[in-house]
């Protein structure tokens, strides 16, 4: 009960730090640019920045002057804005400046990732977005937002902004909820479902090109979204076909011996077991014989209750498990592992504790894997950085995998 009192009693101090004498501050400086803009802003748990950038390549494929902004990466147009931002929603200021350069150089459209954190701390305040796209909301962030409600209720408050929304019927614990929230505001309601009825070339696009059941919600997404901007189905195909994904989401870093390596940024319990039930199924269609391996932690100073439910999880959908480090902060990396294993007594035997993630992923390539057997590394994806304590050290599972790897050959 506490935590909500203060959750809420900040709402004014976000407000006024960050709304106002940031946010109103920065958009006199750069002239209110996004008045100028038309903005598409994804948010939900899982699946925001794929969506993203596959909406940004339907855009710009039909031809229009698009921008991305995502935890990625940042375009204009072609070109990759090196903006410095370490958080999907940036600073007032920084956002600011990135749509006046939008503006200055004749670009009409913006598709912005958006999250929880960054809306309720009035990082994105002034800005009235054309439409808006939820992937999911599913338990994530629970240390911050207090209740599952009060973490809804900040996704919710950002399409009650928007002209549109567009939601995921699928998403049970969310959908019934969300239509609630909107219905109290003017925002037009749209959904999408793995049942709607796609048009056959769609359908067929969205399959081949994304094998994962997860991709192919967040293509259905892109597609309605597409549909209602009148973007041609001829458009969305070439896109999606072209679609080269996102680094750090299931990015397959190479195979050596035949003991292949995937990185993925799944850090929620939800996304853990969709990321590691399509990598088994993938070894299926395969007829690859060999173990799934997952390396994963939980982040340090971040939702305590997703811990118990990452390490079952984990340690059920996966053949072995190695719990490691993720961000510790200044937590104990020992004591996260601990909670992570507080649920996993019938899988205990599968579970391997590694606190330093170096060692966990070269014990996993040379010490665990045999030939056939796929190792998945969870957590970090994209990231290029590990925070221990209050500093950030340079770290890369892409690169770490893959030294790894290359020690493997002869």
């Amino acid at each position: 009960m506490w935590k909500e009192l203060v959750y809420h009693a900040k709402k004014p101090y976000h407000l006024v730090k960050t709304g106002l004498l940031k946010g109103l501050v920065a958009q006199i400086k750069y002239g209110f640019p996004a008045k100028k803009l038309k903005i598409i802003s994804i948010t939900g748990t899982d699946g925001k920045t794929t969506s993203s950038t596959l909406l940004y390549h339907v855009l710009k494929q039909a031809g229009l002057k698009v921008a991305l902004l995502t935890t990625v990466a940042a375009y204009i147009g072609e070109e990759e804005i090196d903006t410095g931002f370490h958080v999907t929603t940036p600073d007032p200021l920084q956002l600011q400046k990135f749509m006046r350069k939008m503006v200055d150089e004749g670009f009409e459209y913006l598709v912005l990732e958006a999250t929880s954190h960054g809306i309720y701390q009035q990082r994105l305040w002034g800005i009235t977005p054309n439409l808006v796209g939820i992937t999911n909301i599913t338990n994530e962030h629970l240390d911050y937002h207090a209740t599952y409600d009060l973490y809804l209720e900040a996704k919710a408050s950002l399409a009650k902004r928007a002209q549109t929304a567009v939601i995921n019927a699928d998403n049970e614990l969310s959908f019934s909820k969300l239509k609630k929230e909107l219905r109290e505001s003017k925002t037009k309601i749209h959904t999408y479902s793995t049942t709607d009825a796609l048009p056959k070339s769609v359908e067929t696009t969205i399959n081949q090109r994304f094998p994962q059941l997860y991709n192919r919600m967040n293509a259905r997404l892109v597609y309605t979204i597409s549909q209602i901007m009148s973007i041609k189905e001829k458009d969305f195909i070439t896109a999606t076909k072209q679609f080269s994904g996102v680094p750090g989401r299931m990015e397959e870093v190479g195979e050596v011996n035949n003991i292949k390596v995937i990185v993925d940024f799944a850090h929620t319990a939800n996304g853990l077991l969709q990321a590691l039930t399509n990598l088994r199924k993938d070894m299926r269609a395969q007829k690859r014989k060999g173990r799934l391996i997952a390396a994963f932690g939980c982040a340090g100073l971040r939702d305590i209750a997703k811990r118990v439910s990452m390490g079952r999880t984990g340690a059920e959908v996966a053949d072995l498990a190695i719990f490691t480090a993720e961000d510790p902060r200044t937590e104990n990396v020992w004591g996260i592992i601990r909670q992570m294993k507080q649920n996993i007594a019938p899988y205990h035997a599968k579970v391997l504790s590694i606190a330093d993630r170096r060692e966990a992923i070269f014990f996993a390539v040379h010490k665990l894997a045999q030939p056939g057997d796929v190792i998945g590394i969870f957590g970090k994806g994209h990231e290029k950085s590990m925070c221990y304590g209050t500093t950030e050290y340079p770290w890369s599972d892409v690169a770490v995998a893959k030294e790894a790897l290359n020690m493997l050959k002869p």
